[in-house]
């Protein structure tokens, strides 16, 4: 249980730090400069992955409560939607003309999927730390760069692409899933 809150502490920290400890990432930068700050960002937040997965699969689960058997189908659904936000936040989509933060939205998406499908105490700890922390996380973002600029609508076929990169992901992810969580789904 240590190593998984320990991760899912590391990663909260290095991600709120653009947000509410400015003068300290500016103090950061100053000191080893943004291309060593950007490798330490990435250094650390493999590591609070490696500490989340490393952490999720010690732990035995303990049931907390039961499923609903639709939830597995939810869950495929709502993961689904989340790998195409992950993708449309990379792109120029019509998407973002709706969603300000479509990655952080589809981790939230993710993590209620999870919580529709699992009942244990690691995925309670897990989805609900990593939902909350998205929304804490759009909050902060919205407030550091203020109003949202809308972008322009863009080519129909960009939508399509980000559909189809979202699918791929998705099934790969499906396959590697077992790989990852020590949980089949196939």
């Amino acid at each position: 249980m240590h190593l998984l809150i320990l991760g899912l502490l590391l990663w909260t920290i290095i991600h709120f730090l653009p947000s509410v400890a400015k003068c300290t990432r500016k103090s950061i930068i100053s000191k080893i400069g943004i291309g060593p700050y950007k490798g330490l960002f990435a250094i650390l937040i493999v590591l609070s992955v490696v500490l989340i997965v490393f952490g999720w699969r010690s732990i035995e689960p303990l049931d907390i409560y039961h499923p609903q058997s639709w939830g597995r189908h939810v869950t495929f659904l709502l993961v689904l939607l989340t790998f195409i936000l992950f993708v449309a936040a990379r792109k120029a989509t019509n998407i973002k003309r709706f969603l300000r933060h479509p990655q952080l939205t589809g981790l939230v998406l993710w993590s209620i999927g999870h919580l529709f499908a699992n009942g244990d105490n690691r995925s309670l700890i897990l989805f609900s730390w990593l939902g909350v922390w998205a929304i804490i996380e759009m909050i902060l973002i919205s407030r550091r760069e203020g109003a949202w600029q809308k972008p322009e609508p863009v080519s129909v076929k960009n939508d399509v692409v980000t559909v189809i990169g979202g699918c791929v992901i998705y099934a790969v992810l499906l396959i590697a899933h077992p790989h990852i969580t020590g949980i089949n789904l196939i």
